[in-house]
């Protein structure tokens, strides 16, 4: 989101404060909030401090620096799981549920947890089934593994190094050193694959869900049992689940 500061409402100014915020891969200061955007710096306070009073910014753990806030961050889940339940995004999801013949399913990051907001299934269950509402961990599985992808080096390491891995199958990597080389390779791939990594017998694929103006939303993705499709096999699925992907990004552009 690209905001402007002709409007000098201070609405406008504590949006873009806020997408300022929302937009920095480190805490940052009222001063640079202020530089950034132009405002001089008692606006900057008094606008910062409203934002803090109503939970929308907080203040980095021990330090001054400012970060997007709990309420925000609540906020941003349910207008993703909103944006995505509309019926031209659903029907996306249908269609390209029906080419691949299986379940498929868009999910975000929230809290460093995975969660899926709407899925298609197309066939009787028989592996597993993340339907709206539920939440998978970010190491083991695809959607979580892109996100972790697109971060900075540093954040990226520093949030891998801090995750609290379990072995839910004999898969699923657990070796910080051995994750961040496949992310590495999800970054460069362009999208990410599990093999049976959260449940043994399941293997999955995701895309990333950018919005137009180039920033990670939410992910498009897969999982099928391994009986009925291969960990190789999975590369077929790539070409639709990007497809589908754009066009799903297109609605946001179009509204």
């Amino acid at each position: 989101m690209s905001l402007n500061l002709n409007s000098n409402g201070p609405l406008h100014r504590a949006f873009a404060i806020l997408d300022f915020v929302a937009t920095q891969f480190k805490a940052v200061t009222a001063a640079e909030i202020a530089k950034n955007l132009n405002l001089p710096l008692p606006t900057a306070h008094r606008l910062i401090n409203n934002l803090e009073a109503r939970g929308l910014l907080q203040r980095a753990l021990g330090a001054k620096h400012l970060v997007v806030g709990n309420n925000l961050i609540v906020l941003a889940g349910k207008t993703i799981d909103s944006a995505f339940r509309t019926t031209p995004r659903h029907a996306v999801l249908q269609t390209v549920a029906a080419e691949i013949g299986e379940q498929c399913e868009i999910g975000f990051v929230r809290n460093n947890a995975v969660v899926y907001v709407d899925s298609v299934r197309v066939k009787v269950p028989q592996g597993l089934l993340f339907d709206p509402g539920h939440s998978a961990p970010l190491y083991c599985t695809s959607t979580g593994k892109i996100y972790m992808s697109m971060l900075p080096v540093k954040s990226r390491e520093k949030l891998v190094r801090s995750l609290q891995m379990e072995q839910h199958t004999d898969r699923t990597i657990i070796d910080p050193d051995a994750l961040l080389a496949v992310l590495d390779e999800t970054r460069k791939d362009g999208w990410a694959r599990t093999n049976e990594e959260f449940v043994k017998g399941v293997v999955g694929c995701a895309v990333p869900i950018f919005t137009p103006g180039g920033t990670l939303i939410a992910c498009l993705d897969v999982s099928v049992p391994v009986a009925r499709v291969t960990f190789e096999e999975l590369q077929g699925f790539r070409e639709p689940l990007v497809r589908a992907a754009q066009l799903l990004s297109d609605t946001i552009l179009a509204g």
